[in-house]
């Protein structure tokens, strides 16, 4: 499966020219007349190389969904080229690398995800908003897919720029796994980010766990403060039974040194 590195954030060579002072972007899909462009564009941006069967998988729409931008101001022979891009795949919450990561619905056995492939702005576009663009597609997309729970990705751990972006997009920063990329003969870590859609939940966490009894200690207190006021006597504490007792369960994960818990949520 491909990763994200977060594109936006990696120099390109290509179209070094300036931008226009008031460029007019446009989103539309990837078409079979951007494969050309569509394979520069990655190979200056991603230190990965791609194969041709990814980028045919793209343009023709074979399980793969994408977004492109282009700016129309541009001079006419470029006018529909490519400036920025985004691709996804749809993918089965059940086999899925997150699948512990989600607060699962046993009488839903269809869930998905949604993948983030690839995204990447050239560099003369960049400070336009055409990547938060690209992406809030990809959060409406996977948003109008009743089964899918979440949108997610991986960020190369050294692309600060990349992991500031998509903290600002109010994804969840909930891994870091070690050894993910292997790049040049050399091993380099990734972030893993979650967007939870459609209702889509973590499950339960430590935090959530003192966020519940605090709220319920809380309840209780104002409700013994009301009956005080009241004059009433101070009620004496029922005896422990199902139906006056708080139960929270927490299915612990233990993960392993490779899958350490990001601290950056």
């Amino acid at each position: 499966m491909s990763n994200i590195f977060g594109g936006l954030a990696v120099e390109s060579s290509m179209l070094d020219a300036k931008a226009p002072h008031c460029p007019n972007i446009v989103y539309r899909p990837i078409r079979p007349s951007d494969l050309e462009v569509l394979e520069q564009i990655h190979a200056a941006l991603f230190p990965i190389r791609y194969e041709m069967e990814f980028f045919l998988s793209v343009v023709n729409g074979h399980d793969i969904v994408s977004w492109a931008a282009v700016d129309t101001n541009r001079p006419d022979s470029q006018s529909d080229e490519l400036i920025g891009f985004v691709t996804a795949r749809v993918v089965s919450a059940k086999e899925s690398e997150i699948g512990d990561m989600l607060r699962q619905n046993p009488s839903r056995k269809d869930e998905t995800l949604v993948y983030i492939l690839t995204l990447g702005v050239v560099k003369p576009y960049r400070n336009h908003g055409i990547a938060t663009t690209l992406v809030r597609e990809v959060i409406k997309y996977a948003s109008s897919i009743p089964a899918c729970r979440a949108v997610y990705l991986h960020v190369i751990s050294y692309n600060d720029p990349a992991i500031s972006f998509y903290q600002k997009m109010l994804f969840k920063c909930v891994r870091r796994i070690s050894n993910f990329y292997y790049i040049k003969g050399q091993h380099y870590d990734s972030y893993l980010f979650i967007y939870y859609v459609n209702g889509g939940r973590s499950p339960c966490s430590p935090r959530d766990l003192v966020a519940a009894v605090a709220a319920y200690l809380l309840s209780l207190f104002k409700s013994l403060a009301m009956k005080l006021r009241k004059n009433e006597k101070y009620p004496k504490w029922p005896k422990c039974k199902d139906t006056n007792t708080l139960m929270v369960t927490h299915n612990k994960k233990t993960i392993s040194s490779d899958n350490s818990v990001c601290q950056c949520v």
